[in-house]
Parts: structure tokens; sequence; C-alpha cells
């Protein structure tokens, strides 16, 4: 069969508020939509999830004048953590706010204590992960922004073949998307499987 050489891809949408899948994650998504609005009185607010849950999505779409990010805190070395410190007083002072995440609640980081108790001053939620039927959705969806469709039983054995934290499931989609191009055929059962081979090492 003669292949085609896939042209570059559409790249995935920059994070935002409108393009996290929220699952259980609603009232997060509304303080922090409160936030961008500049409505959110919080000088702290806190994330803190497993690897995928989205915290990093979360911080990248709130990126904006006032607010301070510090992503994965519980790698910050001693330096960057007295800077973390010092930016959580100054939001509290001058009114701004830090919007901080890391892989477990404050009290459990390996941080200074003054820190920890700090991280634990405003809001804390935890990023909880989307359930098989939310990420169905998600990959229904994602599909259809790329001009695929997957059938139900292409989207089931996916999250039952393969990683199913987010960033792998995208990447996933990106692989079978290119692998439907070159090959030009639909994204049947049978190309799902021979795609997914062709990752094995």
């Amino acid at each position: 069969m003669t292949r085609q050489l896939a042209l570059p891809l559409q790249p995935p949408p920059a994070p935002s508020l409108e393009n996290f899948v929220p699952g259980a994650n609603g009232e997060l998504l509304a303080r922090l939509r409160e936030l961008a609005a500049g409505r959110c009185p919080e000088a702290v607010i806190y994330l803190w999830g497993a690897p995928g849950s989205g915290r990093s999505h979360l911080l990248t779409a709130s990126a904006r004048p006032g607010v301070t990010l510090a992503d994965d805190v519980e790698r910050l070395d001693a330096t960057a953590q007295i800077a973390l410190f010092n930016a959580i007083n100054e939001a509290r002072d001058a009114g701004g706010t830090v919007l901080a995440a890391g892989n477990a609640p404050p009290a459990q980081l390996a941080l200074r204590e003054d820190l920890r108790s700090r991280l634990g001053w405003g809001l804390v939620y935890e990023v909880k992960p989307l359930t098989d039927a939310e990420k169905a959705v998600y990959l229904h969806a994602e599909a259809a922004r790329r001009g695929l469709r997957l059938s139900d039983e292409v989207v089931w054995y996916l999250l039952t073949h393969v990683r199913r934290d987010m960033p792998s499931l995208g990447a996933i989609l990106e692989h079978l998307d290119r692998a439907s191009l070159e090959q030009h055929r639909a994204l049947t059962l049978p190309l799902v499987r021979e795609a997914l081979r062709a990752l094995e090492p």
C-alpha cells in the first residue's frame, strides 16, 4: 500500500478555562473564572492532584497580570521556596493572587513549614480525575475538532488499552490522526490496533 506522508497536523489548542474538561471540578473552575474576571479576593489558591490531572493546564489558562503562578511546588529548592513565601506575603498585602499547584495537599508537602502553612491559607482544591465516561466525551470532542469520527467502540477500546491520563490520550489521538491521514483510512478498530502496535517498543 502506498503511504502518504502526513503534513503537520492541527496543534492542540492552547490551554484555556473553556477547553478544560471540568468533570467533578466545577466549583474549582468557577473560582478560576472569578479570578480571571478580577472578582476573586483570595491571596492564595492551591491546586493539587495526580500527574495528568490538569493542574498545569489550569495554571497556564489562568496566567494574567496580578496572578503569580507556581507549578510543581514540591520540586522547589530552598531559594525558590523563599521566593514563593515572599510572593504570597506580597499578594496578601498588595491585593494580588498566588495560584500554586503541587502533587499533594499543603500539609503533606516536603517544604518549609511556614510555606506549607501559607499555601493552606486560602482556597485548596483537589483536581479530581475524570471518569471514563467524561474521558469518552473528551475523546469524541477532540476527534471532532480534528475532523475525525470516533465510534464508541474505538473510544472504549482506547480507554481499556492505553494510558488514560489526559496528556497521554491527547498524544494517542494525535498519533491516530496522523495514521488515518497517511493511510487514507477511517479510524476503524483494525487501524487503531495497527497504529497502537506501531507505538510498542
